[in-house]
């Protein structure tokens, strides 16, 4: 009896852990894509961005595991590519809102995702949010307003595509719980990439944009590696957890996107950061803590 009770102990603390460690690690990689994103020039438009990271990516996966089997073989495959439609609407949403409007406001708004996974999830799935996980969702948006010092700004417009790339993104994360079941994440990936590919692809032939030193190739590689591989953690993590509960793990990249602004860049380190910080780790750290005493 003791035996099987801490081989279930076990069984539980490893699927407790493993959803927050799969996306604590997508979040650094999407850190590492932000980072590249900012020092790319301003002749790399969202278009050109986005080609780049759908094309790579679907050329990489096509290369290292087609040669295996079809990597577009998939499970309900109609799902996969309204999913992929979600998710390119969420990423070109967001990154023409950081154009339009100060990027401490698109990205609060942004964060908000969330609370949409959540409503999606209901919507969709009919699945529950109590209020304990809500407040979890509540202390995000908190910490990551006080994190970027919100402020209502910019026009009405910005604001709209922000509040829709959040819920893009929160239709995504809610979607891929649900792919995950029957798909692996380099399937559900792939098909992000290639409609992804679908929608850039004509304005990046109408305006290409071509790395022109060798460094600037080193940040398109690093761009396509970084989301490839992020992207892969964060739809293996879903497998875990829920897509809302996802999004509150995902939150933490705020953080270590700001730190790595302090630590590379040279941007300050205001009370703003710590105190955002501390209640977006708080929040996660508590939402973990709920899962583990809710499968004990």
């Amino acid at each position: 009896m003791v035996n099987r009770t801490e081989s279930g102990q076990d069984v539980h603390l490893e699927a407790t852990l493993a959803g927050p460690l799969f996306m604590l690690s997508a979040a650094l990689l999407f850190t590492v894509l932000n980072l590249v994103i900012k020092l790319l020039g301003p002749e790399y438009t969202v278009w050109s961005i986005g080609f780049y990271r759908f094309f790579g990516g679907a050329a990489l996966i096509i290369a290292v595991f087609g040669r295996y089997q079809n990597p577009f073989k998939g499970h309900n495959r109609r799902l996969l590519i309204i999913r992929g439609c979600a998710g390119c609407c969420a990423f070109i949403s967001l990154v023409t809102a950081v154009r339009m409007l100060p990027v401490s406001t698109a990205l609060v708004i942004f964060y908000s995702f969330p609370a949409f996974s959540a409503i999606f999830a209901f919507l969709i799935y009919k699945e529950r949010v109590g209020m304990a996980e809500i407040a979890c969702i509540a202390l995000v948006l908190v910490g990551v307003g006080i994190l970027f010092d919100f402020r209502i700004e910019g026009g009405l417009l910005g604001q709209f595509i922000a509040l829709i790339s959040a819920a893009f993104a929160g239709l995504t994360v809610t979607l891929i719980r649900n792919l995950r079941e029957k798909n692996g994440p380099v399937t559900i990936y792939l098909y992000f990439c290639t409609m992804g590919f679908v929608v850039t692809a004509p304005a990046f032939a109408w305006h290409p944009v071509l790395p022109s030193t060798p460094m600037e190739w080193g940040m398109i590689l690093s761009l396509i590696l970084a989301s490839l591989t992020g992207q892969i953690l964060m739809n293996q993590g879903f497998f875990y957890c829920r897509g809302w509960e996802g999004g509150v793990y995902m939150s933490s990249e705020v953080i270590f996107t700001a730190a790595a602004g302090i630590l590379f860049l040279g941007d300050p380190a205001p009370w703003r950061f710590w105190t955002g910080g501390l209640l977006i780790l708080l929040s996660v750290i508590a939402l973990n803590r709920i899962k583990s005493a809710s499968k004990t």
